[in-house]
């Protein structure tokens, strides 16, 4: 498996690939690689010859009261895990490689509508941050298709809207959320857990499969039910940022027999912690 810093270095192997006919998947991260992480690099594998994994903690997607520097770095052990997924290659910019222009003179991406709202009205700008990278790193990696997590279920929306609009030729995959055998949502932050903490942050599944199975008997009194899903936060420890019913496909405001995903995000402790649950199919029916 190859390592490269600079985007001149990794065109040189992409434009070889490119010469032998060989398809290209793409895994963005920001690495502390866990198994959810590694799911994507399987899946890349399926669906193309070669796979590129960019490692970037991205300064532009995080608050000024947010983790940027805390964000645990493990560049030695996740390319030992890559290399063992078989991925082909790791890209590892630095900032100055990302952002030659600096950071404040950057050149954003934003997608309106979707990005201020549920975690982007809590992280002002965000998404803009997240578009950016990833708007920039598909035309650094110029893959063939890109595959992401659906934990970051909002994200994946922005993401395939951005390439939709964008015309960029690149499809985009979406993975299911790789789980703990309690039901707790793999994450890189999960780490930030007291042993109490991560005793109880599974309830917060637990209360997206409770809301889902309402929803799937029929119940559409949407708000009543993100209210009851919020509340069971607040009984289990958690402080809710936010607990919301909305349609799968365009995160648009539940409507009865679509599909729908109850999306959350709440603290437990010091740590945010995400996650969302696609209704069954035919729920909220009239």
């Amino acid at each position: 498996m190859q390592t490269f810093s600079t985007v001149a270095e990794l065109r040189q192997q992409i434009a070889r690939w490119r010469q032998a006919g060989e398809r290209i998947a793409f895994v963005p991260t920001m690495g502390n690689l866990h198994a959810g992480h590694l799911a994507l690099v399987q899946r890349g594998r399926e669906l193309a010859e070669r796979v590129v994994a960019s490692i970037f903690v991205n300064p532009l997607q995080f608050g000024p009261n947010e983790d940027f520097d805390r964000y645990p770095r493990t560049f030695d052990a996740d390319r030992e895990k890559l290399a063992a997924q078989h991925a082909d290659a790791v890209f590892a910019p630095s900032v100055e490689e990302m952002y030659p222009g600096g950071m404040e003179q950057a050149v954003t991406v934003t997608v309106p509508a979707l990005s201020d709202i549920l975690c982007g009205a809590s992280r002002p700008g965000h998404f803009a941050g997240v578009a950016t990278v990833v708007a920039r790193l598909f035309n650094m990696v110029q893959p063939d298709v890109a595959v992401f997590g659906e934990k970051d279920y909002q994200q994946l929306a922005i993401i395939r809207r951005m390439v939709r609009e964008l015309a960029f030729p690149i499809a985009i995959e979406g993975v299911a959320t790789q789980r703990e055998p309690d039901g707790l949502a793999m994450s890189s932050r999960n780490q930030y857990l007291s042993a109490t903490e991560r005793a109880v942050a599974p309830r917060l599944y637990a209360a997206l499969q409770a809301t889902a199975a309402r929803l799937a008997a029929g119940e559409t009194d949407f708000a009543g039910l993100a209210a009851a899903g919020r509340e069971s936060l607040e009984r289990a420890g958690f402080r809710p940022d936010y607990y919301d019913i909305r349609t799968a496909e365009t995160l648009a405001p539940a409507r009865a027999g679509q599909p729908l995903v109850v999306l959350a995000a709440a603290w437990l402790g010091q740590t945010r912690l995400i996650d969302n649950l696609v209704a069954p199919a035919g729920a909220a029916a009239t």
